[in-house]
């Protein structure tokens, strides 16, 4: 009988030296608000979004690549020098359809850079959250939960999402893994009303701070963007 492929959480950038990549989907997951603006941009029409790990090199690509955005944060708030922040909420079909979303952000991007060994990348949000578990389902790969956490630290929100995506689609998957364990019973306790159970998170504590709580709301809204999105070639696309 054919053994089924497994399926890990990494809760930490810092963790990400524990885990083999060379042979798993990598799902980037970063709630608020990396991954979720990353669906939501290109649910809308954008042609592509180019993950950048530093500000300057946004800047910079940005004169460079015409009908091109140049977006993003630090520490939650609008980097000086970028045109546009880190909200799903910004990037509406008029507004972002055809365009290159040129984005750097605190933790998911960093993230995204630290992952270039594995088999495949996509990202995964509450916003695609149906996408990805129906393609990692199909592949019957290993898979590995990357959280993009805040700094290196734990953070609720993706631990949430990778709970969900195991409470999905854990039956067709081998799991020895105690993050992931520990991800799906913490989805359990928050999942008849995710957005109230996350009220009290470290993370939307701090982005509360600069008036994101419209944000972080529509960023638990199950399957409001359902596209899988993939990293290839250096771009964020839909497939």
């Amino acid at each position: 009988m054919k053994s089924l492929p497994k399926i890990e959480t990494c809760f930490s950038p810092s963790l990400l030296h524990l885990y083999d990549m060379k042979n798993s989907i990598v799902v980037i997951i970063d709630v608020f608000r990396a991954t979720s603006t990353i669906a939501a941009a290109l649910h809308n029409g954008a042609k592509a979004i180019i993950p950048i790990d530093s500000v300057d090199a946004c800047i910079a690509l940005g004169t460079q690549l015409p009908n091109s955005i140049t977006a993003g944060e630090r520490d939650g708030k609008v980097a000086p020098g970028l045109q546009y922040g880190n909200s799903p909420l910004e990037y509406s079909p008029d507004f972002i359809k055809d365009k290159t979303l040129l984005l750097t952000t605190t933790n998911g991007t960093r993230l995204l850079h630290m992952c270039n060994e594995a088999s495949e990348i996509i990202t995964g949000s509450f916003l695609n959250l149906g996408a990805v578990c129906d393609y990692l389902q199909h592949q019957q790969k290993d898979v590995l939960l990357a959280c993009a956490s805040w700094k290196d630290r734990y953070n609720l929100e993706d631990s949430l999402f990778a709970g969900a995506v195991y409470d999905s689609i854990g039956s067709h998957f081998e799991m020895n893994c105690d993050s992931t364990r520990a991800a799906n019973q913490l989805y359990q306790s928050a999942k008849a009303d995710l957005f109230h159970f996350i009220q009290d998170s470290s993370h939307f504590l701090r982005l509360s701070k600069f008036g994101l709580q419209y944000d972080m709301e529509y960023c638990c809204k199950i399957n409001a963007h359902n596209v899988l999105v993939k990293y290839e070639k250096e771009q964020l696309v839909v497939k």
